[in-house]
């Protein structure tokens, strides 16, 4: 025994005598003059080799990121310095010490979360949307620190210091004009469900000769999309002098067809409806959202109906959107039948879950990773690929920046939008997530909790047809790309192909596929020409 105990006097000796590893650490702080109050939120640092613009404007997304790095804080007192050091997580590199020596600007910021004490029992933490769509590095009362230039060593043990003097100003909301008009209007619904005044909204676009014309009722055209304050359709009176392709060429071309009366009178609408997890509720009533659908359809829309002249019947209701947009106008057609005329929906989100992307939900383990074919190959699953079928994100590592971003469901990215639409709320309150982000394992009970509550629309279709095939006939258009860059195609594929077999009624539904290498954003009309297709179906629907 005591040759055991001087063993062991000389291996804590040796262990003493090794030096530790060296590792940077970042403290932040927030000055009492700036924010007295205890702040619960998130806390962010930034590093960029970019010193054209603030590092936290070049950090957050999946389309490519400077390296940042999260930390949860909870009841952080003024003056007490919150530490980032190796282990926490980042994106795209996991760890500080993983970032290579060089001169870098550095940034911190404090995304600041409210207290929601729900209807349904449950106390979370979350960003309250300052009307900016839950953009993170640029949300109205978040705080941040002066970017400043270092020099970084992940071998070194430097402390880097910065402090939160700023407070990020409000949105800039842009005036009404004589053609676009602005609604925000407080929820009673959603305010009883977050236990805090919460708020939807629209930008309407007014059609040729409606000021001159107060007698005339109109249809009106719901575009559904992410949140935004411009005009619908990229309405705008200025040309870029870009290529036809453009985004304010569109637009401009637009405001030619629409000024000039050359299509259809409609007013268009978009919706603002963010929530504290997205910048879009899916437009679905939910568990972890509150009732969206039920204050879209039930306060907002006869809100607009009375003060825009808006004909409040289903048929001069019609529903177009893209993406996310394409998702919830399809979603709200089939779950609503009989409120709305008729879905133009454009590479929409995925439609049936067995190709949620590229995972099968209801039978695959993993999200990260295909059934392996021989028990040694684990392919990657990707979530984005390029046009030519180059893939270029996989699914690990967009959940990874999604778990950087936020803990709890609170990352305000999509898959974590997803979770937050269609799952369901966990014990603790926040969105139980369909899988793990940082393992990738699917939750089966989450899955089928998401078909069983209507969330798979072609599993929602061929369950309750029988219910609502007479109010959906010919009310369904679809459009994607075949080289869609999320894969979303896949799912309109399945979707098709029940809609086709499906009889009393038949369906007569409309698909088309862009094709070749036609991505996402592909739709095969000009916006006008949408706008007269959908006046022609109106007069179809009256014959």
């Amino acid at each position: 025994m005591p040759m055991k105990r001087a063993a062991l006097r000389l291996l804590c000796l040796f262990l003493a005598a090794v030096p530790a590893a060296a590792a940077p650490r970042v403290e932040i702080t927030i000055p009492h003059a700036v924010r007295a109050e205890p702040l619960t939120g998130r806390i962010f640092f930034f590093l960029t080799r970019d010193g054209l613009r603030e590092p936290r404007l070049q950090a957050g997304s999946y389309m490519g990121s400077t390296p940042f790095f999260g930390v949860d804080v909870s009841g952080l007192a003024a003056g007490t310095a919150t530490v980032v050091d190796e282990t926490a997580l980042g994106f795209p590199t996991r760890s500080l010490k993983d970032i290579p020596q060089g001169e870098y600007q550095v940034q911190a910021l404090a995304n600041v979360y409210t207290r929601f004490a729900r209807s349904d029992g449950h106390v979370i933490w979350a960003h309250m949307d300052q009307w900016e769509g839950q953009r993170f590095n640029v949300s109205p009362g978040n705080l941040v620190s002066e970017s400043r230039r270092i020099r970084f060593d992940a071998a070194s043990n430097d402390t880097i210091r910065l402090e939160l003097t700023r407070v990020l100003p409000p949105v800039a909301v842009p005036p009404d004009t004589d053609w676009v008009k602005r609604v925000k209007i407080q929820s009673k619904l959603l305010s009883a469900f977050w236990g805090q005044p919460t708020y939807i909204g629209a930008t309407v676009l007014l059609p040729k000769g409606f000021r001159e014309n107060p007698g005339t009722k109109y249809p009106a055209v719901y575009i559904q999309g992410h949140f935004s304050l411009a005009p619908p359709f990229g309405f705008t009176p200025q040309a870029d002098g870009g290529t036809p392709e453009s985004r304010a060429q569109r637009g401009y071309e637009f405001y030619q067809a629409w000024s000039s009366g050359s299509v259809p009178p409609m007013v268009a609408v978009t919706f603002q409806h963010p929530t504290p997890y997205y910048d879009d509720s899916y437009a679905v009533n939910s568990a972890n959202n509150g009732p969206y659908a039920d204050a879209l359809l039930g306060e907002l829309i006869p809100h607009l109906e009375e003060k825009f002249r808006l004909i409040p019947e289903a048929r001069a209701r019609l529903l177009t959107g893209g993406s996310t947009g394409g998702w919830e106008s399809l979603a709200l057609q089939i779950q609503h039948p009989d409120f709305f005329g008729g879905v133009w929906s454009l590479y929409p989100d995925p439609v049936d879950f067995r190709s949620y992307q590229l995972s099968n939900i209801y039978e695959d383990a993993s999200a990260f990773f295909a059934p392996s074919r021989d028990g040694w190959l684990h392919p990657e699953r990707f979530i984005m690929q390029t046009a030519e079928g180059q893939p270029i994100l996989t699914q690990r590592q967009m959940s990874q920046l999604e778990a950087v971003l936020g803990s709890h469901g609170r990352s305000g990215q999509q898959m974590n939008a997803f979770d937050a639409a269609w799952g369901p709320a966990g014990r603790d309150g926040y969105p139980r997530e369909l899988w793990d982000k940082l393992t990738g394992k699917i939750d089966r009970d989450v899955a089928l909790y998401m078909r069983d509550h209507g969330f798979d629309l072609t599993w929602y279709l061929k369950q309750n047809w029988s219910r609502v095939g007479k109010d959906l006939a010919g009310k369904i258009h679809v459009y994607v790309g075949e080289m869609d860059n999320f894969y979303l195609h896949l799912a309109v594929y399945r979707m098709e192909e029940l809609l086709k077999s499906l009889e009393n009624p038949r369906a007569g539904a409309v698909f088309e596929y862009g094709r070749p290498m036609k991505g996402h954003g592909w739709q095969p009309f000009t916006n006008a020409e949408l706008i007269r297709m959908m006046a022609e179906h109106m007069k179809q629907s009256a014959r």
